[in-house]
C-alpha cells in the first residue's frame, strides 16, 4: 500500500465520517412507506429513491473531499475501476429491505481502498447515532471507544448469517450451513445488513458471520473494522478476501470456526 496515498486517506477520513453523518439525517427523517421503489436484478432486490439520493450526495461530497478519487457505488452503475489509487466503495443504504419496512437496522457504509486494499472504513447506523470506524493499523472504534472481538467458541457464541436472497441457486447450501451452525452455537441471527453484521463481530456481540454472496460495497468497510478489532476475514472457503467483485465472506473472532 503506497505510503503517501495511505496518509492522504487518514487525513480525509474524518471529513468522510462527517459527510456520512449528514446523510444519516436523510435516513432518520425519511418516510420509507411513501418512497418510490424499483426492482433491481435478482430476487427481492429493491432500490428506493433514498438509496439513489444518498448515493448522489455522497458522491458529490466525496468528490469535494478528494477530487479525482475513484467512486464505486451500489446504485446507478457508478462503478469506477478501483484497482489503482484511492477509491471510495459506497453503500448508501445497506439493509434496504429493513429500511423499506420501517425496521431500522440499516446503515451507510464507506470503505476506502488503496490499490484495491482496504485502508479505512466507516459504517454509520443513524438511528442509534453509532459510527463504527477503523484505519488500517489503528484499531477499531464505535464512536470514539475502542472495540474488540470476543473470545467465544461456537458453543458459547451467537452466529449471524446472510441468506443471499438475490441468488436462489445459493439457497440450499446457505441453509445447510445455517443448520450446521445452528446445531453448534447458542443461536442464529439474520439481521439483514452485511455491514452491521460485520460490526457486530467487531464489537464482540457475535462470534461469526457468514454469507455466500456479498458485493464490495457490502463489506469493504466492515471487513477492515473486523480485522482492526482483532478478528479474521476470509471468503467462505478460507481464502484471502478481495474487493473487486462479488464473493462469499466469513468473519470470525479467530476462535469460532
Amino acid at each position: 500500500m503506497e505510503k503517501d496515498l495511505f496518509n492522504t486517506v487518514k487525513e480525509v477520513f474524518p471529513e468522510v465520517m462527517t459527510l456520512m453523518k449528514s446523510c444519516g439525517e436523510i435516513l432518520r427523517n425519511a418516510n420509507p412507506s411513501s418512497a418510490d421503489l424499483e426492482q433491481k436484478e435478482g430476487r427481492q432486490n429493491f432500490v428506493t429513491e433514498y438509496d439513489s439520493l444518498i448515493q448522489e450526495k455522497l458522491r458529490e461530497g466525496l468528490d469535494r473531499i478528494l477530487p479525482g478519487a475513484a467512486f464505486f457505488g451500489e446504485e446507478n452503475g457508478e462503478q469506477d475501476d478501483i484497482r489503482k489509487g484511492i477509491a471510495f466503495i459506497v453503500d448508501p443504504i445497506d439493509g434496504t429491505s429493513n429500511f423499506m419496512k420501517g425496521l431500522g437496522h440499516n446503515c451507510i457504509s464507506i470503505g476506502i481502498t488503496v490499490d484495491a486494499h482496504p485502508a479505512a472504513g466507516a459504517v454509520y447506523e443513524p438511528y442509534k447515532d453509532e459510527m463504527y470506524h477503523a484505519v488500517r493499523g489503528g484499531g477499531a472504534f464505535l464512536n470514539e471507544k475502542p472495540i474488540h472481538v470476543n473470545n467465544d467458541t461456537l458453543e458459547t457464541g451467537i452466529v449471524s448469517m446472510g441468506t443471499a436472497p438475490y441468488f436462489s441457486d445459493l439457497t440450499d447450501v446457505t441453509f445447510e450451513k445455517l443448520r450446521y451452525y445452528f446445531d453448534r452455537c447458542i443461536d442464529i441471527r439474520r439481521f439483514g445488513s452485511a455491514a452491521l453484521d460485520l460490526c457486530d463481530v467487531a464489537a464482540g456481540r457475535t462470534c461469526l458471520y457468514l454469507e455466500l454472496s456479498v458485493a464490495p460495497w457490502d463489506c469493504a468497510a466492515g471487513a477492515l473494522i473486523v480485522e482492526e478489532a482483532g478478528g479474521k476475514i476470509t471468503d467462505g472457503d478460507g481464502n484471502p478476501m478481495q474487493y473487486l467483485h462479488r464473493a462469499s465472506i466469513k468473519a470470525t473472532n479467530g476462535v469460532a470456526e
